[in-house]
């Protein structure tokens, strides 16, 4: 699957770069190692610009293999980082799909987790045909609550791991 820019109307979704134009390593390496982010975004350890580096490739690649879609978000396509959206476990054949979201620090509390949710669900429901993406977070992540309820979605329950599952069906 070829990668894609969405504009998310004060913000845009694009590709992650570490190239001569623009850098996000940087960025990435600010948002892993915060605290906040390390407690609710377990899993990915990006403490280092090489770190940061081999992130941009597995992002990269799991646009090539069709597995998941992810975004840089940011102000406008060359602007800094401000977090990432991406639709992960896709399965296109069963028309399903989860959000992985998380915000850069600096950025938090300005709005962009939904926008950048609500294009993003506008691409896998349109484009990709999707039926149902689901959201999962961290029982006290109450920043996720808010952005699932405001996007749309139903709590369903809890999953296996203990984690609070919200649910949107395309319309």
């Amino acid at each position: 699957m070829e990668p894609v820019e969405i504009d998310a109307g004060a913000y845009r979704l694009r590709r992650f770069r570490a190239d001569h134009r623009l850098d996000d390593r940087q960025a990435l390496v600010e948002a892993f190692t915060d605290p906040v982010q390390q407690r609710f975004v377990p899993g990915y350890i990006v403490d280092t610009l090489h770190a940061a580096s081999a992130y941009v490739e597995l992002r990269e690649s799991e646009w090539d293999s069709g597995k998941r879609c992810s975004w840089a978000v940011a102000e406008r396509p060359d602007g800094p980082l401000l977090g990432e959206i991406g639709l992960k476990e896709l399965d296109l054949d069963a028309g399903t799909a989860e959000v992985a979201l998380w915000v850069h620090p600096a950025a938090r509390g300005r709005g962009i987790a939904a926008a950048a949710v609500e294009a993003a669900l506008r691409f896998g429901f349109g484009t990709l045909g999707l039926r149902e993406v689901d959201y999962l977070h961290d029982p006290g992540n109450h920043a996720s609550a808010s952005v699932a309820r405001r996007c749309g979605f139903v709590r369903t329950g809890t999953d296996e791991a203990g984690e609070t599952r919200w649910t949107r069906r395309a319309s």
